[in-house]
């Protein structure tokens, strides 16, 4: 059996061997870019259609407080899409079962009741074990900035990586967001 110390050791020596491997161009660490998600339509919506450009995701809920949200999602979406950024709504029964409902209960919501017209993926698990890829990507990234409730966002920079995280309560709206939104458009 094997004491802390050995473990340690063992976990040290994997960890500098890694970093090697990736500073010496052996190894890329994923983007979000690899990722893609089943869109609430029935296609794929795949990350790599947006290479290069930023992404701002963001897990909804059609029975949540925050819900009105979808307001200020769609505000940034057409501010901002023309310069590059997408806006893609993910679906998420996690917190308070709140998104009970089917596509056609989450496009009442989001298209008929909030005129949403960016991305929307099918319904999907964003925390635990069973969470969808990209979230299980993304809590690895920033584990101290998980989704704790409805209209978590991320923004993906243009390199594929998380730029800023907003919690629920920030509104899209806010001017952090719309800062960091800028900020990521004009990086290249």
């Amino acid at each position: 059996m094997l004491d802390r110390r050995t473990m340690l050791a063992a976990l040290v020596a994997t960890t500098a061997s890694a970093g090697r491997t990736f500073a010496e161009g052996g190894m890329s660490r994923i983007s979000a870019y690899a990722f893609s998600f089943p869109a609430l339509s029935g296609d794929d919506l795949r990350l790599a259609a947006f290479t290069g450009k930023p992404l701002l995701v963001v897990n909804t809920a059609s029975l949540c407080g925050y819900t009105p949200q979808y307001a200020g999602l769609q505000e940034l979406w057409t501010e901002f899409r023309e310069r590059g950024l997408t806006v893609i709504g993910v679906p998420s029964n996690d917190f308070g079962g709140q998104e009970p409902g089917g596509t056609s209960e989450i496009t009442q919501t989001a298209h008929h009741q909030y005129g949403v017209t960016f991305p929307i993926t099918a319904k999907s698990v964003v925390v635990g074990a069973k969470a969808h890829p990209f979230y299980k990507w993304a809590a690895e990234a920033r584990p101290r900035e998980v989704p704790r409730w409805n209209f978590h966002k991320y923004l993906i920079g243009r390199d594929g990586y998380i730029a800023e995280v907003f919690p629920s309560a920030v509104d899209p709206t806010d001017t952090r967001v719309k800062t960091a939104i800028a900020k990521a458009l004009a990086d290249s």
